[in-house]
C-alpha cells in the first residue's frame, strides 16, 4: 500500500500537469482566434461613432484591410451629440501607430454580407502619424447601414430565386412540363431516339449524294447546271440594264416609258369620262333612262320568246307546230323541183302568144 507522502506527491503532479494543459490550451486558443497576441506592445486609440452596427468586443481593427489590433471595448459615450454616441476602445500594435497618420479615419466594415463586423483604419496623407490615446475621426455609419440593407434586400431577391427553383425541381421530379417529360418520359424518349435515328439517316444519305438535296451537294453535273442557269440569268440581267429586248426598252427607252405614261393617262381619262357618264359606254353606266329602255327591251324580247316557246304566232307555230313545219319544207322541196325544171327546159314554162287586130 502506497505511502501518503507518495498519494500526495501525485496528486501535487496531476494538478501542476492540469494546470499546465489548461494555460497551453488557453495560450493556444488566444493565438488562434487572434484576440490578443503575447510579447508584443500595443497601444490605445479612440473613435466615436452615432451607432455601434452590432460591432462587438474584440473585433478585429484592421489598416485598409491589414490585421493591426483589436477592439478592446463598446460603450456609450453619454455626449448627445449626433456622431459621438458610442465611444469605441481600439488596442492597435504600437508598431503599427506609424503607418496611421493622422487625418485617417475609422469606419465599421464587414467580412461579407453575413460576416462578423470590423473597425477599418483608411489611412490619410498627411507626414505625422498618430500617437498613444490619439483619437481617430470616423465615418458616418449610415453608409454601412445602406450597405447592409441593400444586402438584405438581395437576400430576399435569392430567397425568392431560390423558392422558383426549388418548385421548378419539383415539377421536373415529377415529369411535369416539358423538361419533366424529357427526363421521366420513356415515350418522348424513344421518340426522341427514333427522331435521332431518322436524321442519322437523312445525314448518311445526304452524305451518299442520295435525293435532291445530296445530288446539290455532291452531283457535279448539277452544279453545271445551276451555274449555267445562274449564267443565263446573269446574261438575261445584262440585257435588261443594257436595254435589250422588250423589257430592257421598258427599262431603258424614254420613249417607250413617255407611251407607256400617256397610255395609262389616256386610260385614266377613259375611266374618269365612263365614270363623269359621258360618251355611250358612259350613258350606259350611268343613265338611268337608257338603263330602263333597256331593260325595257330586254323584257319584250323575253315576252317574244316566251310567246314563241309556246306556239304563239307564226314563228311560234313554226317552232313548236311539226305540220306547219312539214308543210313548209314539202313547199320548199316543190319549189327547188319546179326551179330545177325550168332550169332545164324554160320553153315549157314560157308561152309567147302574137295576135293582129
Amino acid at each position: 500500500m502506497p505511502s501518503a507522502k507518495k498519494v500526495s506527491w501525485a496528486q501535487l503532479r496531476v494538478g501542476v500537469i492540469s494546470i499546465a494543459a489548461m494555460i497551453i490550451v488557453a495560450v493556444l486558443v488566444f493565438l488562434i482566434t487572434g484576440t490578443t497576441t503575447f510579447f508584443r506592445e500595443n497601444a490605445i486609440l479612440y473613435t466615436y461613432l452615432s451607432d455601434s452596427a452590432a460591432l462587438t468586443t474584440g473585433a478585429n481593427v484592421r489598416i485598409n484591410g491589414i490585421l493591426a489590433g483589436r477592439v478592446l471595448a463598446v460603450e456609450l459615450s453619454g455626449s448627445t451629440k449626433e456622431r459621438r454616441v458610442v465611444k469605441v476602445t481600439l488596442e492597435v500594435f504600437a508598431d503599427k501607430l506609424g503607418e496611421i497618420p493622422v487625418d485617417s479615419e475609422a469606419a465599421i466594415s464587414a467580412e461579407n454580407v453575413l460576416g462578423s463586423k470590423y473597425i477599418n483604419i483608411k489611412k490619410g496623407k498627411k507626414p505625422e502619424h498618430v500617437k498613444p490615446g490619439a483619437e481617430l475621426p470616423s465615418k458616418d455609419t449610415s453608409e454601412f447601414d445602406e450597405v447592409v440593407a441593400s444586402g438584405y434586400a438581395l437576400l430576399v431577391s435569392m430567397q425568392g430565386v431560390l423558392k422558383r427553383i426549388d418548385a421548378i425541381i419539383k415539377v421536373v421530379e415529377e415529369g411535369k412540363g416539358s423538361i419533366g417529360k424529357l427526363i421521366y418520359d420513356e415515350e418522348l424518349y424513344a421518340n426522341l431516339t427514333k427522331t435521332t435515328a431518322e436524321a442519322a439517316k437523312v445525314t448518311e444519305a445526304l452524305n451518299s449524294g442520295k435525293g435532291t438535296i445530296g445530288r446539290l451537294i455532291y452531283d457535279d453535273s448539277l452544279h453545271e447546271d445551276i451555274r449555267m442557269t445562274t449564267a443565263k440569268v446573269n446574261l438575261l440581267l445584262d440585257d435588261l440594264q443594257t436595254g435589250k429586248g422588250t423589257a430592257g426598252k421598258l427599262l431603258k427607252d424614254p420613249a417607250l416609258y413617255d407611251d407607256l405614261r400617256k397610255t395609262v393617262g389616256e386610260v385614266r381619262t377613259l375611266v374618269a369620262d365612263l365614270n363623269a357618264g359621258k360618251g355611250t359606254a358612259g350613258k350606259l353606266l350611268k343613265d338611268e333612262t337608257l338603263h330602263k329602255q333597256i331593260q325595257q327591251t330586254i323584257a319584250r324580247l323575253d315576252t317574244l320568246l316566251e310567246k314563241i316557246n309556246t306556239g304563239q304566232g307564226t314563228l311560234g307555230q313554226l317552232v313548236v307546230n311539226p305540220q306547219m313545219y312539214e308543210s313548209l319544207n314539202g313547199m320548199t322541196r316543190e319549189m327547188h323541183e319546179f326551179l330545177k325544171d325550168f332550169r332545164a327546159n324554160p320553153k315549157k314554162f314560157l308561152h309567147i302568144k302574137l295576135g293582129l287586130f
